[in-house]
């Protein structure tokens, strides 16, 4: 199986929203789309599905024309999906027999996910517990009419919170247990908690071999998955890669740095740029291990006492906000 993207072009008027989109998956993996707002990135996925059409360009799966019809592919999409009127349930079965789901299996795996995601109270109705002493006195009716005792009814989708719907929608890409999965912003309106949890299924769907897109802010979570990236800025390509050659093309240049004593003059010796300080921890940038290795070399003669000393390659959010930089400088 593969995945190549060619040349995907997309204009509304004189405006150029996408220009000449080009990458390839030759393997499973993760692939990450990054780029500012109203880069192209959101039209580029919408392409690719045939949802959007293009000016130009081609998108092919295992060789073939990508085909959602005939092709097994699960979308998250950024914007909210779901019918806000309708029981969750009802909907989860809809959009899986649209892929072809039988509706017993279809519950099946529903099942498993809403367990999985911690939604099962909104998609199962809840009998309401009964005291022992008033199932004895019976009372069961009684509690009916006085408002107890009713059995709460499956949620619909204006009834979630913003996170939890976006939990239903991850499931509804799910449900047809897909080969290729395209992830457009899967952790916006997510806690800290539910981040880890979305993050864990992620990798358990990494792990069963399967291909991802995804497009996402949260540079962590792509430096944390993603193999190869595509930055986009203003509808253009501004870097493209393997995210690992791209990080060892800087170089180690960011260094971190704590001691028990001021090192300001050791700093302006050594010609070392201060990015940040916090009392005697400094995050800095050097030329290079050469330059950090005697930066350090003169603290240790002078008997300042290092703490931390942390030299490493830059990250992708330094990478991402100095290529934008660049690309907008040059225009």
């Amino acid at each position: 199986m593969s995945l190549i993207v060619k040349d995907l072009c997309k204009s509304y008027g004189d405006k150029v929203v996408v220009d000449h989109l080009s990458f390839a998956m030759e393997e499973p993996g993760v692939y990450a789309l990054l780029g500012t707002n109203g880069a192209g990135k959101t039209t580029s996925i919408r392409m690719m599905l045939g949802m959007l059409s293009r000016d130009s360009g081609e998108v092919l799966w295992d060789g073939r024309p990508l085909d959602t019809n005939t092709c097994n592919v699960g979308y998250l999409a950024e914007e909210r999906g779901l019918y806000p009127k309708y029981e969750l349930m009802d909907q989860l079965i809809y959009f899986a027999a649209l892929r072809g789901v039988s509706r017993a299996e279809a519950r099946k795996r529903i099942k498993y996910w809403a367990e999985r995601l911690e939604v099962e109270e909104y998609l199962y109705p809840q009998m309401p517990k009964v005291q022992p002493e008033e199932a004895l006195l019976g009372k069961k009716k009684s509690l009916g009419l006085r408002g107890r005792g009713k059995v709460q009814k499956p949620k619909k989708a204006d009834q979630l919170s913003k996170g939890n719907q976006q939990k239903i929608q991850l499931m509804t890409a799910l449900l047809s247990e897909p080969q290729l999965l395209i992830l457009d912003e899967p952790l916006s309106g997510l806690d800290p908690v539910n981040t880890d949890l979305f993050n864990s299924i992620i990798r358990e769907e990494i792990d069963k071999g399967k291909y991802l897109i995804m497009s996402s802010h949260q540079m962590a979570t792509v430096e944390e998955f993603c193999t190869d990236i595509t930055i986009l800025n203003r509808s253009k390509t501004v870097l493209q890669g393997h995210l690992n050659d791209i990080k060892k093309s800087y170089g180690r240049v960011n260094l971190s740095l704590k001691t028990e004593q001021d090192i300001s003059t050791y700093l302006e010796t050594e010609g070392v740029h201060l990015v940040t300080r916090k009392e005697n921890e400094y995050r800095l940038k050097v030329t290079g291990e050469e330059q950090a290795n005697r930066l350090l070399s003169l603290l240790i003669e002078n008997h300042v006492t290092v703490i931390t000393f942390d030299l490493r390659e830059p990250s992708l959010h330094e990478i991402f906000v100095e290529k934008v930089g660049q690309a907008n400088e040059a225009e």
